[in-house]
């Protein structure tokens, strides 16, 4: 059984974690799906949080947690993670490179997270690498692939 003081050390580790979870499993697999992916994964950290709290990185296996869930998720449909997203719906502020939203669904997930946590975020390569579990120079190389491919397909002069 918890104990309250494990329930404060929790609830201040999720108000940390939640956003961060949130916006790198949505830049992952789509909005829809970061949701869900980001509230399992928290629900497993708190069922195994005497495992957890003790952790080097405690948001990078979190993360890893909210990505097989994901997959299932997929699996379970039987689709691509991280549909097209359709231009024109919501706040037309501020204005994106229509071709932007499908160009992004094509990179390679962990292209895709590299790409819009650090252009999109401006997470550091290091918050990156902390939380997909890979050294800073795989993710620097990720975002260069990642952008190169960008820059290509929406035919942008480098």
């Amino acid at each position: 059984m918890a104990t309250r003081t494990d329930q404060d050390r929790f609830t201040g580790f999720v108000q940390r974690a939640q956003p961060r979870l949130l916006v790198a499993l949505t830049a992952a697999y789509g909005p829809e799906v970061g949701h869900d992916a980001t509230a399992e994964a928290l629900s497993y950290g708190w069922r195994h949080w005497d495992r957890v709290v003790e952790m080097e990185n405690p948001v990078g296996f979190l993360f890893r947690v909210g990505q097989s869930r994901a997959r299932r998720y997929f699996m379970w449909l039987n689709r691509r993670p991280c549909p097209p997203i359709e231009p024109g719906g919501g706040n037309p502020e501020p204005w994106i490179e229509p071709g932007l939203p499908q160009a992004l669904g094509r990179l390679s997930k962990r292209q895709r997270v590299a790409v819009v946590l650090i252009c999109g975020f401006a997470w550091t390569q290091r918050e990156v690498a902390d939380l997909l579990g890979v050294s800073r120079t795989t993710v620097e190389q990720h975002l260069s692939r990642g952008l190169a491919a960008l820059r290509k397909e929406l035919k942008v002069a480098t």
